[in-house]
């Protein structure tokens, strides 16, 4: 086996834990900034504090990288292109990670000279989707964390020279995939694409029957591949392991990098082995699983029975004779120590800092915060600790962060600059309808439909040409081949019209003048600088995301240079997955306790989960239309007869600024 070291690529959401990434030997360190990060809710940095550790880093032979990996919205194009200005003189990150492909233009514009990641969000999810990627210039994808070996090979395979590839090794678990999820954003506006998810996923969720207990039948468990990352040695293609956990304090990163820097220089040696597993099993994360990565033993990384908050269970509450709660610890814990009571759906959630060390089975007051009452047999979890040995290798290395000098602030002046074209709305306002199947009747000029075999056989020969073909939101390694097959058969019948709901999809289509592409609303197009990319690609149109807020929707006709549409009614799903649990019943509705309600539907590999209640922008269709919108979707969805009929639609964030 020819082993190569692929670097151990650490989070950090602050300070401390960017230096407990230095102390324990991680290779890299990925650090987001208070603007374009996916995990908003992280401290995150300013540039000066990201400055001054970025050369830290340096001198301790550690690289940084910035994931500025969020939708960009119309009136953000100029406010990144200073940003990374900025960032690109006084931080001198050796990569950015990015979601959008509008952030290439803004980078090369910004003169950024570093490499150029492209995050699991973007959903580059087979072999041949990397090709484009590589074509638009990006060094490094990361892929999905559903991926399993065989197919993580599958995509090294078929990996264009001069990228790499990065895999997730341990961390938390999304149960929609990375990309293909609307849930937070459309049950309250706080849009995962956009770094402020407020996972709605890990809520209980139970049946219409009062008997039956509600579960998290959505809140996966952490990933945590451990020793299984060793065949990955053999993958030269394979360049970074990736720990997640930008939320995380700096125990846990120095667990991490420690556990898997020493999987890493010692796959063959059992003892180190050993104290690899001990180190993450102190790690303080959530529970955890292998999830689907042996192929021949996939695992499904749900347990809905058990709640799966981070952190190791250190004691269950109980009550005083006068009410006030207690408990009693499992283990010593230590002065500095954060403890989460109970789950935040919970009543009387809450961190309690330990402001001296107290004894195994010693007894811990927790103050009343609130008119909420904690209730007894609430599990009390240490989630951060500060061990001495880690204080002090702290110490030093912020000793040496205080005498390194960066400017206090730095300024941009830089705009972004749209390629210049004469705005025309020359394109025929349409309204389609996307199904399953062919229409009965005459197939019009217009007519769209999700591409499958049996939609072929389904279609008269003739009106293949006539139909706009959708290909699915997710294509899996294991099923491009027959996506192609499908594809190359539609091709010989005639069709003429794909909406792609990836760019990366273009890949699975010859070079032919008499093809027409439009991105889908999959694409999460929501800027005019991701259309101009589109358009250099060979896109005829675009449709944009659904989940703009009513200003984003109004200012891209007018600075695009491709006609667009927009998803004006139907069935949206709120995510796709490709886990469901035993205990998640498909086609029946399932309530979250704040009496949200959605379903499950199985299309192929991946479950699609599907709100309540419609998506509708009907009422602002004019509006739409003097915008200079030219096409509007509507999504067919058949309804299950054991979930109840919508008493109400929505019109996503159309009302709301999606942050």
């Amino acid at each position: 086996m020819n082993e190569h070291k692929p670097e151990i690529l650490a989070p950090a959401g602050d300070k401390q834990s960017f230096l407990a990434a230095i102390a324990a030997g991680a290779d890299a360190v990925y650090a987001g900034l208070k603007h374009f990060s996916a995990r908003m809710e992280a401290y995150n940095f300013s540039t000066g504090e990201l400055a001054a550790l970025a050369q830290l880093g340096r001198k301790n032979g550690v690289k940084t990288y910035i994931p500025m990996n969020t939708l960009v919205k119309p009136d953000d194009m100029d406010s990144a292109a200073r940003l990374i200005d900025r960032v690109a003189r006084t931080v001198k990150p050796d990569a950015l990670i990015i979601q959008d492909i509008a952030m290439i233009e803004i980078a090369h514009q910004a003169g950024f000279e570093g490499e150029l990641h492209l995050s699991t969000l973007a959903n580059v999810s087979h072999p041949k989707a990397l090709k484009t990627a590589a074509e638009l210039g990006i060094n490094r994808v990361v892929v999905p964390r559903e991926l399993n070996l065989d197919e993580i090979k599958e995509m090294a395979a078929a990996c264009p020279e001069n990228m790499s590839l990065e895999m997730f090794v341990h961390g938390a678990l999304c149960y929609s995939v990375s990309g293909r999820c609307y849930w937070s954003s459309f049950f309250g506006g706080k849009s995962s694409l956009r770094g402020r998810c407020v996972q709605p996923c890990r809520r209980l969720y139970g049946g219409a029957k009062r008997k039956e207990q509600p579960k998290r039948l959505f809140s996966c468990l952490d990933l945590s591949l451990d020793v299984l990352t060793k065949p990955t040695l053999s993958i030269p293609e394979v360049t970074s392991w990736k720990i997640e956990g930008r939320k995380k304090g700096p125990h846990y990163v120095y667990y991490t990098v420690t556990a898997y820097r020493m999987l890493r220089d010692n796959p063959n040696d059992a003892q180190k082995r050993k104290n690899a597993m001990e180190l993450l099993e102190l790690a303080l994360g959530r529970p955890s699983s292998h999830s689907v990565f042996l192929p021949q033993r996939p695992f499904t990384p749900l347990d809905p029975s058990n709640e799966t908050g981070s952190g190791f269970l250190i004691g269950i509450t109980k009550q005083e004779k006068n009410g006030k709660p207690y408990f009693n610890c499992r283990q010593e814990l230590l002065n500095g120590d954060f403890l989460r009571i109970g789950y935040q759906d919970q009543p009387g959630h809450q961190m309690l800092k330990i402001r001296k060390s107290v004894p195994k089975r010693g007894r811990v007051s927790i103050p009343v915060k609130s008119k909420t009452r904690l209730k007894s047999g609430t599990k009390v979890f240490l989630i951060d600790r500060r061990e001495e040995g880690l204080v002090q290798a702290l110490k030093k290395l912020e000793s040496k962060l205080s005498k390194i000098k960066v400017a206090d602030k730095t300024s941009s002046s830089l705009q972004v600059k749209l390629p210049q074209y004469v705005y025309q709305h020359t394109e025929r306002v349409a309204r389609h309808t996307l199904q399953r199947n062919p229409p009965k009747g005459k197939t019009k000029f217009g007519t769209n439909i999700w591409l499958s075999l049996n939609a072929l056989k389904r279609t008269p020969r003739p009106a293949v040409s006539k139909i706009w073909w959708h290909l699915p939101p997710v294509i899996w390694p294991d099923e491009e081949a027959e996506v192609q097959k499908t594809i190359d058969i539609c091709l010989s019948g005639g069709g003429r019209n794909f909406v792609l709901n990836a760019p990366w999809q273009k890949s699975l289509f010859p070079k032919d003048d008499r093809l027409r592409f439009h991105a889908g609303p999959f694409c999460n197009v929501s800027n005019p600088l991701a259309v101009a990319e589109l358009e250099d690609m060979g896109f005829s149109s675009a449709y944009v995301s659904p989940e703009l807020a009513r200003e984003d929707f109004l200012a891209l006709p007018s600075a695009s240079p491709l006609p667009l549409g927009v998803v004006l009614t139907g069935m949206w799903p709120l995510g796709i997955s490709r886990i469901i649990a035993d205990e998640a019943n498909l086609m029946s509705p399932m309530y979250s306790q704040k009496k949200e309600i959605c379903w499950v539907r199985q299309y192929g590999q991946n479950y699609w989960v599907y709100p309540g209640w419609p998506l509708d922008f009907s009422e602002e269709r004019k509006v739409l239309e003097n915008a200079g919108y030219a096409m509007f979707l509507d999504i067919q969805e058949p309804w299950p007869k054991d979930v109840p009929e919508p008493v109400r639609t929505s019109n996503f964030n159309w009302d709301l600024a999606l942050l």
